[in-house]
């Protein structure tokens, strides 16, 4: 069974492709790498041991899209490519919309021109805003603070009414929290181009070296320590998820919605505390204005993921942080 993962030389697509290969799917890549590297392909293929098709293309361009369908026979797709930085989404929301949504739209004209009706889409916890209920379920009402928030919530929209319109099509949506960690083997892992977005790719630059000191972005939030908490993933936990999700759209139609995440918060003080017990090393920080968009608490309730797809996270907050230290050891050269 062939699998378009687009996005998939990224953070989180590398890891659903190292899934997707060790449980004998075969792999097909679009990434126009401006977020990710050509050397994490041949890292896929170390880890796994086996080959997969690589098209360095943007979902931008649609005759290139279309030339993809027309020379493989693809039988699902799992959705991963666009911008994801809330910070530089108020900052360009333009930009956001245009590669977010008009990606999204030209990849959903492909697959219909192909009859490949078969979708996993990554969405994000962001479109929950301020949630009034936390833990957060599916339910919840969906009001983004910030354009990165609001490009999930329209393709998400976009998604269900394309079912609407014809129920030959099986989606399901992920709505992530926050993934964290790295591939055990240390080859694959979070590697931004410049400063860091999230929080442990920061921390673990500052232990490094690479960085003199953490910005805590806010200190007021109505938390116990007023710092932000998050619900924080294994990445590898949440690329199984996608092999879960994977095998609901295959074996019915429909589209539904899914929570990925543990349950558990972690402020951004515990945070540090938790990696500086894993590395040894004091981490240096410093408190700065709240960024524009974010939010106090985000916290999942994984339930309907639990019961509907038979998935759960597995790793705990020690082993996440251990592999995004060992990822930052082995990479912090490069």
């Amino acid at each position: 069974m062939s699998i378009l993962v687009t996005g998939g030389a990224g953070y989180i697509g590398s890891h659903i492709s190292v899934e997707l290969l060790n449980s004998n799917y075969d792999v097909i890549i679009i990434d126009n790498l401006c977020n990710s590297k050509i050397e994490t392909i041949r890292r896929i293929k170390e880890i796994t041991g086996k080959g997969l098709k690589f098209y360095h293309k943007d979902l931008l361009d649609q005759n290139s899209l279309d030339l993809l369908f027309q020379m493989n026979n693809i039988d699902a797709v799992i959705h991963l490519a666009g911008l994801k930085a809330v910070g530089e989404s108020v900052q360009f929301p333009l930009m956001y919309y245009r590669k977010n949504i008009v990606s999204t739209m030209n990849l959903c004209e492909a697959m219909q021109t192909h009859n490949v009706k078969r979708l996993v889409f990554s969405s994000s916890a962001t479109v929950y805003g301020a949630a009034a209920r936390v833990p957060i379920q599916e339910d919840e009402i969906i009001q983004p603070t910030n354009p990165y928030g609001r490009t999930k919530a329209i393709i998400e929209q976009m998604l269900y009414d394309q079912y609407t319109s014809d129920k030959s099509w099986s989606i399901a949506i992920l709505r992530y929290f926050n993934p964290i960690g790295a591939h055990a083997s240390g080859l694959i892992g979070e590697d931004p181009k410049s400063i860091p977005n999230n929080l442990l790719p920061y921390i673990s630059q500052v232990a490094s070296g690479k960085l003199k000191k953490l910005n805590i972005y806010g200190r007021d939030y109505q938390t116990p320590d007023g710092t932000g908490i998050r619900d924080y993933l294994h990445v590898t936990d949440l690329a199984k998820g996608h092999l879960r999700a994977l095998e609901k759209v295959m074996s019915s139609t429909g589209t539904d919605t899914y929570n990925l995440g543990t349950g558990n918060g972690y402020s951004v003080l515990d945070m540090i505390l938790v990696f500086e017990k894993i590395s040894g090393i004091p981490i240096p920080f410093q408190f700065v204005e709240n960024r524009q968009g974010d939010v106090a608490i985000s916290l999942a309730s994984p339930e309907k993921s639990k019961i509907i797809l038979g998935w759960a996270a597995e790793k705990g907050i020690e082993e996440m942080c251990r592999d995004a230290w060992h990822w930052e050891l082995n990479n912090s050269s490069e």
